[in-house]
């Protein structure tokens, strides 16, 4: 055959190679890594996309609990799994503030995950236990100063946006809230439920039955406008308090995953997240759906990344 034909021929299976990989890609199920507990925002989420997926994909999508060391250990498993698009992760913006709280991570969020799209997001709610006397931000500020180091604030884990929400808590306030975390939103509330935390700030998913129940108290949220699910409750802005928090719950997988297999699963989330049925149920929960490119989504990573090392920066906020 002569050189000609030879290149011709090559060039046409370089440009086909995406398409072929594309269709023959999922092939077997996949997994969801989960980098919390159950029963948080995050494996919430998880979980409601896992089923849209499996739908889409026409392959089983199983979430898979990997909790532990602030979500490192999740996110760490899959950045250096196989970038073949079968374990990818789904994660906060904790992702992005380990970057600045943690100093020997074994991984990097902006080299070894790319960022596929971001499903929903949402504000977290400051709540106490209903026995703390008081019934604003502003009061759990005045009796704080009253206290400096004895109250104490809890987290689903150092270095997720609840720890965070905290430490620019006290440090637009002036207050010294003592943060303890916990492996995971589940026990973190019910550290606060049982009184043995007296605070904490967490997504409105998981703490809805808590306050339905009297069981928690909300004070704020920490959203740019008020929650419609809580349209009673005021932003910590409003408040008189300068923090805002949107937590923001994206999937990732390996960085070296095959472009069109990464558009694949974009294309399937954002479909996941405006469909109808996802959609409303985001919303009653108190999220946002959102389903954007890879792109854009990679554009906010960055910019969470530098945001949140500035945060940790001047908070002085550390890994426990």
């Amino acid at each position: 055959m002569r050189l000609p034909h030879i290149c011709t021929l090559l060039a046409l299976a370089a440009l086909a190679a995406p398409g072929a990989h594309a269709q023959s890609y999922p092939a077997k199920p996949i997994r969801l890594v989960v980098p919390f507990t159950p029963g948080g925002g995050v494996d919430i989420n998880a979980r409601l996309l896992a089923v849209k997926l499996t739908e889409y994909l026409n392959q089983q999508v199983i979430v898979e609990s990997r909790p532990g060391a602030g979500t490192n250990i999740g996110n760490e498993f899959v950045a250096k799994s196989a970038p073949d698009g079968y374990t990818l992760l789904i994660n906060s913006g904790a992702v992005a503030i380990n970057m600045a709280l943690y100093r020997n991570l074994n991984y990097d969020s902006l080299r070894d995950l790319v960022p596929i799209s971001l499903f929903s997001e949402s504000p977290n709610v400051l709540v106490v236990h209903p026995s703390l006397p008081v019934r604003s931000a502003k009061d759990l500020v005045a009796l704080a100063r009253t206290r400096p180091g004895r109250m104490n604030f809890s987290s689903s884990g150092s270095g997720t946006t609840q720890h965070l929400s905290g430490e620019l808590f006290n440090l637009r306030t002036g207050v010294k809230l003592v943060h303890v975390p916990f492996r995971g939103t589940a026990p973190s509330l019910t550290a606060v439920v049982g009184g043995e935390v007296e605070i904490t700030f967490a997504n409105i998913p998981a703490i809805s039955s808590f306050v339905k129940a009297g069981r928690l108290r909300p004070l704020a949220t920490t959203g740019s406008k008020r929650a419609a699910q809580m349209a009673d409750v005021p932003t910590l802005k409003e408040s008189g308090i300068d923090v805002e928090v949107t937590v923001r719950y994206g999937v990732f997988g390996p960085s070296a995953m095959p472009k069109d297999v990464v558009n694949t699963l974009a294309a399937a989330i954002a479909k996941a997240a405006r469909s109808p049925d996802t959609r409303q149920h985001l919303l009653d929960q108190g999220a946002e759906p959102v389903g954007n490119s890879p792109e854009e989504f990679a554009k906010i990573m960055k910019e969470e990344v530098v945001r949140w090392a500035e945060v940790v920066r001047i908070s002085g906020a550390r890994a426990d």
